[in-house]
């Protein structure tokens, strides 16, 4: 094909998706929409100035969209069936018996995770296209290594859960596509070759397709995403208004955007989510050069009840509710243990807490990470919702969130310590260790740690150095004491680690280093150590 190149070596599976249909498919969307993604992605660091220009006393809601805002008339597309009861979402990456294991959960959702759970090795890329080609046609299967198989339910007591994929954000490019002598965008070559193989299955049956839209930082980002899916809509035949998106927001200038971003998805949006870790990490990029007003305490402690993160679910559920969009709750990244049971009771009581907070806030779902927390997290629901599938008519009229409100991180309750900066370090290197061999959601401490919760952790070990931040022993973040723990931390994930990440200790070393101790912040973890892989 004329100007279409794919560079990487095959994959088992990969000739029933990489066809020359699906290929031409996927470079229309990058003809069509590249140029245009690439100027949105240049606008993004003036907007996050503008930001911490206002700080607290000047912040704003954007003047150009006041008329979206000020007219209460508009609504989004009736949501359509499949999507109207999402009390438990759990996550987890495409991986062949991880899918099994999330479709068998229970849950309502399964989100198929392209980006934060999954390494954009091409083996990665393709295989998860092979597993979620054979997802929806519910012939998926698998046997283990030690001779176990793995297979979808047949019991028929419930329905399967509905398959939302997430494709990679914006900002990631897949360089194992060239389009014309240029990367594709991942996030295109995600959505493309899903779309392209599986979207009339799944229309057919009233199931899709369903997406969910990372790391957005503009409703004009939003609006490309819609006429993305208007161009494959009419492109393959499949009847306008099919595909559903939610957007997870997960960065501060999204944050100023909800209503916005409703509205410019408004035929195809589904709903919002409150990405938490990752706001969190917006949060230091947006503020990197605002000084100690906007240092955040040790990751760990600030919690969803922190006065910022209150003011941004609250708005998030109320806007969603409104203009008929669902809300969605954040991630509980626990993994039940079986060896403490102390430590399990703890951190199970955590979570219940946490679900209990977001139904109770008006939230029509929530995110889990495990198969186990599944009945945890439907009983918090089914507690607040009895038989309603959601509680889209609970409007929160109480709510009246300021903008100084989402950008006021006093209030948070908590220190930053050594066990704050060690825990900082050693899940950064021990998540890009393990990413770089090619898995991108990693059980660190008994919480899965993907993508996000690894730029938290990183860019808090830059931010916290940055500002020489005082640590509840009275020491200084310093360069010499962070390179001290980086050594130590890594010694220990050598010992701990085992297999493909063991071996990738040093690089993990090599990226983490420059990224917490460079003078500038790196936008991505994931852009940094993409030439690594």
């Amino acid at each position: 094909m004329a100007g279409l190149q794919t560079t990487a070596g095959d994959v088992a599976g990969s000739e029933s998706v990489l066809t020359a249909e699906a290929l031409e498919f996927v470079a229309g969307l990058q003809r069509t929409f590249g140029e245009r993604r690439a100027a949105l992605l240049a606008e993004r660091p003036a907007r996050r100035r503008s930001i911490a220009a206002a700080g607290r006393d000047g912040a704003r809601w954007r003047a150009d969209t006041q008329a979206v805002r000020d007219d209460p008339g508009w609504r989004v597309a009736p949501i359509p069936p499949a999507l109207r009861r999402r009390r438990v979402e759990i996550t987890g990456p495409t991986e062949r018996k991880m899918a099994i294991n999330a479709l068998n959960s229970g849950a309502d959702v399964w989100l198929a995770d392209l980006e934060d759970a999954n390494t954009p090795h091409w083996d990665n890329v393709v295989s998860g296209q092979v597993n979620l080609r054979d997802a929806v046609r519910r012939t998926i299967a698998f046997r283990a290594p030690d001779g176990r198989e793995y297979a979808l339910r047949q019991d028929g007591a419930a329905r399967l859960p509905v398959i939302v994929v997430r494709p990679r954000g914006w900002h990631l490019d897949e360089r194992h596509v060239q389009v014309d002598g240029r990367p594709a965008a991942g996030a295109l070559v995600d959505f493309g070759l899903f779309f392209f193989h599986n979207a009339h299955v799944l229309a057919d049956r009233g199931d899709g397709p369903f997406f969910y839209l990372p790391k957005l930082e503009s409703a004009d980002e939003a609006r490309l995403w819609a006429d993305v899916f208007r161009h494959a809509e009419e492109a393959l035949g499949v009847t306008a208004g099919t595909v559903r998106a939610t957007v997870l927001i997960e960065t501060l200038p999204a944050a100023f955007e909800m209503e916005e971003i409703l509205y410019e998805l408004r035929e195809y949006i589904a709903g919002l989510n409150a990405g938490r870790w990752d706001y969190l990490f917006s949060m230091i990029k947006v503020f990197q050069d605002s000084g100690a007003d906007y240092v955040l305490p040790d990751r760990n402690a600030v919690t969803m009840t922190a006065p910022f993160m209150r003011a941004y679910t609250e708005l998030l559920v109320s806007t969603c509710h409104r203009r008929g969009a669902m809300a969605i709750g954040g991630m509980a990244a626990f993994i039940p243990s079986r060896r403490d049971e102390a430590v399990n009771a703890t951190a199970l009581a955590k979570v219940r807490d946490d679900k209990r907070r977001e139904a109770g806030d008006g939230f029509d779902g929530s995110w889990v990470a495990h198969p186990d927390l599944v009945p945890l997290c439907a009983a918090e629901f089914a507690a607040v919702l009895g038989d309603r599938d959601n509680q889209l008519d609970r409007q929160r009229p109480d709510v009246d969130v300021k903008p100084a409100d989402l950008v006021t991180i006093a209030g948070t309750g908590a220190e930053a310590t050594e066990a704050g900066l060690r825990n900082d370090i050693s899940v950064a290197l021990r998540y890009v260790a393990t990413w770089l061999a090619g898995n991108g959601a990693v059980a660190i401490y008994n919480l899965m740690e993907d993508a996000a919760t690894a730029e938290i952790a990183r860019s808090q070990v830059w931010q916290w150095r940055r500002n020489a931040v005082v640590l509840s022993d009275g020491r200084p973040v310093t360069a010499e004491l962070v390179r001290r723990c980086i050594a130590q931390e890594a010694a220990a994930a050598r010992a701990e680690l085992a297999g493909g990440a063991a071996a990738k200790v040093d690089q993990a070393v090599a990226v983490v280093e420059r990224l917490v101790l460079d003078e500038e912040l790196a936008d991505f973890l994931t852009v940094a150590a993409l030439e690594l892989i």
